[in-house]
C-alpha cells in the first residue's frame, strides 16, 4: 500500500489519497481523506491520516480481517503491533524485548484519533460498524455542573464516548536561548534567510504563514503583519482560517527594508520571500528549501532546531515576561485558550515566583504570618 498525493479535479486542491495493492485507491479510506480535504482540513493533515490509515489496513490485511467486521479487542492489537519494528511487522523475524518501542506514544494517540474519525465518518453515512471505536450513551444528565450552549437542544440526543482512550504524554515544548537565537541569525548568509528567522522569532508565525507572506501583508508604517489565509504556488498554508495581524518590532522593518534595497531589488513578485539564487528565480520559496537552509545553519551554528521553534520561543518569552494568556492565544491564531494552556502549560516554579514576586506578593501582602 501506499500514500500518494493527488489534486482534485476541477479546484487543483492538495489531497492525499491510498493506494491498494492493486495501485486503485482504497475506498473506505478515499471517501473519509476527501471529505477532510472538503471541509478544509489542510493537506499535511490529510496526509497523516493516509499514513494512520495504511498502517491500520496493512495491519488488516496481514491478519485477514475485514475493515467492517473487527471487534474492539483488534484495536488493542493493532497498538501492540504498532510498537514493533517495521521488520518484525509481518511476523517473519523476532525482536528481543529489549529493543525500542518503534512507534511513540504521541503517534498512537495521533493514530487511534484518526481511527475513531474514520469509523465516526463511516457509521454517520450508514455503515454498521457495531459502534466500534465510539459509542452513542442515551442522552441525559451530563456529570459536573458544566454544560455546553444549546445544551437544552442536545442533553436528549445520544452523545458520543470514546471506547478506548490514551493520553498523550505531556511534553514541554522546546525553546531556543537568546543566544541560540543570535547564532542563527547572524550565520545566515542571505538577508533574504535572515529575514525569515527574525520573521519566526518577532511574531510568533508558523513556517507556512512565513512562506505565504506577500508584501501587502506587511504594514511598514503601522509595524504590523497581517496572516492571511490563501492559496500559495509554493503549497505554504495558513492553519487558522482567520485572518490576524501582529505587532513587529521597529528592527523588523528596518531588515525588511534592507531585504528589499539589498536583494530583492526590481524582482516583479507578490511574495516576501522567494527564490532569488535558484531556479525558477522569483517563485516562492517552498518547504523543501527552508529545511535544506536549516541543515546548513544547524552545521554553522552547533544549534539542533527547527523553525517551529522559533514560536515556542516567542510565546514562551511572552509568557514569561507578563502577557496573558488571552493575548498570546490572539497573537499565535489559536482557535481555543484551551490549546494555548495545553502547549505552554509548562511554565517553571522559578517563572511562576517571579511573576509573585513582580506583583509584590511577598514584600506588600502587609500580613504576618
Amino acid at each position: 500500500m501506499r500514500v500518494r498525493r493527488v489534486l482534485m479535479p476541477n479546484t487543483g486542491t492538495e489531497s492525499w489519497t491510498l493506494l491498494g495493492d492493486d495501485h486503485g485507491p482504497v475506498e473506505p479510506v478515499e471517501r473519509w481523506l476527501a471529505h477532510l480535504t472538503a471541509i478544509g482540513r489542510s493537506p499535511n493533515t490529510v496526509k497523516g491520516y493516509a499514513h494512520d490509515l495504511k498502517d491500520w489496513f496493512v495491519y488488516l490485511r496481514l491478519r485477514h480481517l475485514d475493515w467492517r467486521g473487527i471487534e474492539l479487542d483488534e484495536v488493542g492489537r493493532f497498538l501492540e503491533w504498532l510498537l514493533l519494528a517495521p521488520e518484525a511487522r509481518d511476523g517473519r523475524v523476532l525482536v528481543l524485548p529489549s529493543v525500542n518501542s518503534h512507534c511513540t506514544e504521541s503517534s498512537m494517540v495521533r493514530k487511534l484519533a484518526a481511527l475513531r474519525s474514520f469509523y465516526l465518518f463511516h457509521v454517520r453515512h450508514g455503515v454498521d460498524l457495531g459502534e466500534l471505536l465510539v459509542i452513542l450513551e442515551p442522552g441525559g444528565r451530563r456529570r459536573g455542573s458544566w454544560k455546553p450552549f444549546l445544551d437544552h437542544v442536545s442533553k436528549d440526543q445520544p452523545q458520543r464516548r470514546s471506547t478506548i482512550k490514551l493520553r498523550p504524554p505531556n511534553r514541554r515544548p522546546r525553546v531556543l536561548a537568546a543566544r541560540q537565537v543570535q547564532a542563527i541569525l547572524d550565520a545566515c548568509a542571505h538577508l533574504r534567510d535572515r529575514l525569515l528567522f527574525a520573521v519566526l522569532f518577532d511574531t510568533g508565525v508558523r513556517i507556512g504563514e512565513a512562506l505565504g507572506l506577500r508584501h501587502e501583508d506587511l504594514a511598514v508604517a503601522e509595524r504590523e503583519l497581517t496572516v492571511t489565509p490563501r492559496r500559495n504556488d509554493n503549497r505554504a498554508r495558513a492553519k487558522s482560517p482567520e485572518q490576524r495581524t501582529v505587532p513587529v518590532s521597529p528592527e523588523l522593518v528596518r531588515l525588511y527594508a534592507d531585504y528589499l534595497h539589498g536583494e530583492y531589488g526590481e524582482l516583479d513578485s507578490d511574495y516576501v520571500f522567494v527564490n532569488l539564487w535558484g531556479q525558477p528565480r522569483g517563485h516562492p520559496m517552498t518547504y523543501r528549501a527552508v529545511y535544506d537552509l536549516v541543515e546548513r545553519l544547524r552545521q554553522r551554528t552547533g544549534v539542533d532546531f527547527q523553525p517551529h521553534q522559533f514560536r515556542h520561543t516567542y510565546a514562551t518569552w511572552l509568557l514569561r515576561n507578563g502577557a496573558g494568556k488571552e493575548a498570546v492565544k490572539e497573537l499565535l491564531g489559536h482557535a481555543h485558550i484551551s490549546t494555548t494552556i495545553d502547549i505552554y502549560g509548562h511554565l517553571t516554579v522559578e517563572d511562576t515566583r517571579r511573576a509573585l514576586e513582580q506583583a509584590g506578593w511577598f514584600a506588600d501582602r502587609k500580613v504576618r504570618l
